[in-house]
């Protein structure tokens, strides 16, 4: 049976308390993810999220500054000063080598036509081949 997805405060809170990993799960696309990551995953049920960003490894990757860090973004609805789902598309996944600024744009500009992720919006890190909370860094 299908574990039931967390509401929107209390995955909030509790991604707060992640400030390290203790074991590393290896995607089957070659990246590795973090205990955060996992509880992020398997309670907003984005194992997808996960997939979406080790198969653009490949493409990310070609570009020398983003083998070591990338910064990665997803925007559920139009609730970000710029970064907005193109008409018809309910979130945008983007990565990013640096903060987001209107006037740079994103490495990789990622639509997404449906999604159930519960909050409006999610910062993930991939730093040497680890995907990561920014609090685990």
């Amino acid at each position: 049976m299908a574990k039931a997805m967390m509401d929107v405060e209390t995955l909030s809170q509790n991604l707060k308390h992640f400030g390290g990993t203790e074991q590393y799960y290896k995607h089957w696309l070659g990246i590795q993810y973090t205990d955060g990551v996992k509880y992020l995953a398997d309670n907003a049920q984005c194992y997808w999220l996960i997939d979406a960003i080790a198969s653009n490894q490949p493409r990310v990757r070609r570009k020398h500054s983003l083998t070591e860090f990338q910064l990665w973004f997803l925007h559920v609805g139009n609730a970000h000063e710029f970064i907005k789902p193109r008409k018809d598309n309910a979130a945008v996944l983007t990565c990013w080598e640096d903060s987001p600024k209107k006037e740079t744009k994103p490495v990789i500009i990622q639509q997404i036509p449906f999604t159930d992720f519960p909050l409006p919006a999610i910062k993930l890190y991939l730093q040497e081949k680890i995907l990561l909370l920014p609090d685990e860094n």
